[in-house]
């Protein structure tokens, strides 16, 4: 698992460079939009905290310390075990766009070793060696050029799943709209897995409701319990399977197009984590055919917590992209409410 996240060691003996490599990176990866975390591993002590204060007799007591201040913070934890380094680095994947670390030769994690002076070989127990870094070298440009063509793949190594939203309350349409039928017989919940099925073989269904017999067998979820509308089902889909990507639509777009799927995945990159279009014509975002990374649940869970149930507020944080789609896919995000729009959906 550690090997298809966006976490790279930066390995070598003492005196190799490894801090003063990173260090020199950082600005520049930051200066891409990305976030950057760094692990470093040592066999001394780390004087994160100066003996005697709060924080530093908190943590001799024998409790992890998480010191929070105006513009900074910082975490001080006891590790006992090689599953908690895993545990960590996989924590932090989940909340920055790229964790660099420095130190730990035995994590099964892809590797850049840094040669000192004069040397040529790498230990031959250093697992997953993507480069080799010599003393002399360019390094902080071969690093950089590196990173921009790495996480790029690493970032699009996630699975994308397709996650259909059902169960609204529908009173204008007077009947649950996932079962409103297209001209050809089926169903419009059928219509939208179809769609969905055209750029992932994994789809999930999501809510309350009857199921048409087709698509009986399909994999279904029970809406978050914590949460409310469709955020409810889409938190109930990315805790089923935190690891993947999702691409959300509600049943209630007849005109959903396999380019407007396409054109959504093709904003996948590192540093966005959910696409919500904003269509030129209309003010506000459309989160319910809308792209989530998976990184997006700490952001949800974030507004679920506050009993902020409105997946359009995520567009305040920086990791959320608002683009406009192309005018000729916008009527994808047409959706139905009343029986007038859908007899004119009908002979769309």
């Amino acid at each position: 698992m550690l090997i298809d996240l966006p976490i790279l060691g930066i390995c070598g003996w003492s005196g190799a460079g490894k801090t003063t490599l990173i260090e020199s990176v950082i600005p520049s990866l930051r200066k891409r939009g990305w976030n950057i975390a760094v692990v470093k591993h040592s066999c001394h002590h780390f004087d994160v905290d100066r003996q005697g204060k709060d924080s530093d007799r908190f943590f001799r007591a024998g409790a992890d310390v998480i010191g929070h201040f105006t513009n900074e913070s910082f975490h001080h934890f006891h590790t006992h075990a090689q599953s908690e380094i895993t545990h960590i680095l996989i924590t932090f994947a989940e909340q920055y766009d790229l964790v660099m670390v420095e130190g730990y030769k035995s994590v099964p994690i892809q590797n850049v070793w840094l040669h000192r002076f004069g040397e040529t070989s790498i230990p031959s127990d250093l697992p997953h060696v993507i480069c080799k870094l010599d003393f002399n070298s360019s390094r902080e440009t071969r690093l950089l050029d590196l990173l921009d063509e790495w996480l790029p793949r690493q970032w699009m190594k996630p699975p994308v799943y397709g996650c259909v939203l059902i169960g609204g309350k529908s009173s204008r349409m007077g009947m649950p709209k996932h079962l409103l039928l297209h001209e050809d017989g089926s169903s419009w919940l059928e219509r939208t897995m179809q769609m969905l099925s055209h750029v992932t073989p994994h789809i999930v269904i999501v809510g309350q409701g009857e199921i048409p017999e087709p698509v009986a067998g399909c994999i279904r979820l029970a809406d978050a319990p914590d949460a409310s509308g469709p955020m409810a089902g889409l938190l109930a889909a990315m805790r089923w399977n935190p690891r993947a990507c999702w691409l959300v639509a509600s049943c209630d777009l007849p005109l959903l197009t396999k380019d407007a799927s396409d054109w959504l995945l093709s904003q996948r990159r590192p540093g966005c984590w959910a696409v919500l279009p904003r269509l030129r014509n209309r003010g506000n975002v459309e989160p319910l055919f809308a792209y989530y990374d998976f990184r997006a649940r700490n952001l949800i869970e974030s507004l679920a917590a506050q009993e902020n149930y409105r997946l359009a507020d995520l567009i305040v944080h920086a990791k959320v992209n608002t683009p406009s789609p192309p005018q000729r896919l916008e009527s994808a995000w047409n959706n139905v409410n009343t029986p007038l729009e859908y007899n004119q959906a009908k002979t769309v």
